[in-house]
């Protein structure tokens, strides 16, 4: 049993974790993983009364996570935090030169996880973030997203949180399917790419084996 009765579970992150969700109503899930592992989980743990919420913002990077965490995560008192980031700081240096070092990543990633770990008793979910190889340039990219993913590899060891290993779990999927059959931009997924991300992030919380 991976939850206690009222648990509140928060997913943050970007457009993935966004997925549509009506920002007017602060219990929108979207219609991504968030809304899936949210749907299963509430069905198959009915009677711990869980919350679920949704705070992902589309375009988002870790530095923009910093600038709100405070009234989108700590004052919501969530018990489970779940961080999926970091696609955009890679994509901003191809699409606009913005550039985010694996360094200044770590730092602003590093910094929510503390802030969290200062003010909230609640279990970390480290997601971390992947690419496939369509279209053509997205291979480029691997040179700058594989130090983040590395980073968020290394933060979910030494804090003792969760992590969920999508980008492994998304090439051996493309294995099975055509890429562009799981995320069409090689980015934003399909509905059998957020069913993915939903059963690995509940398997990786002791959910469902």
């Amino acid at each position: 049993m991976p939850f206690q009765k009222n648990d509140i579970i928060l997913f943050q992150g970007d457009s993935i974790t966004d997925c549509g969700r009506n920002y007017a109503d602060a219990s929108s899930l979207g219609v991504g993983y968030a809304l899936m592992a949210g749907a299963r989980l509430g069905l198959q743990y009915a009677e711990q009364n869980l919350t679920f919420l949704n705070r992902g913002i589309s375009g988002n990077r870790a530095v923009d996570l910093q600038e709100r965490w405070e009234r989108d995560c700590l004052a919501l008192k969530p018990t489970w935090v779940s961080i999926y980031i970091g696609v955009n700081d890679t994509w901003r240096r191809y699409d606009s030169g913005q550039e985010t070092t694996a360094a200044e990543f770590e730092s602003s990633y590093r910094d929510l996880i503390e802030r969290t770990k200062q003010h909230l008793d609640a279990k970390l979910v480290l997601v971390e973030p992947f690419v496939l190889p369509v279209p053509e340039d997205r291979k480029g990219w691997r040179q700058d997203l594989d130090p983040k993913i590395h980073v968020v590899r290394e933060l979910a060891r030494e804090y003792g949180a969760v992590l969920v290993p999508l980008d492994g779990l998304f090439a051996a999927a493309s294995v099975k399917a055509e890429p562009a059959f799981w995320a069409g931009d090689g980015v934003h997924p399909s509905p059998a790419g957020h069913a993915l991300i939903a059963e690995a992030w509940m398997k990786a919380v002791g959910a469902i084996r």
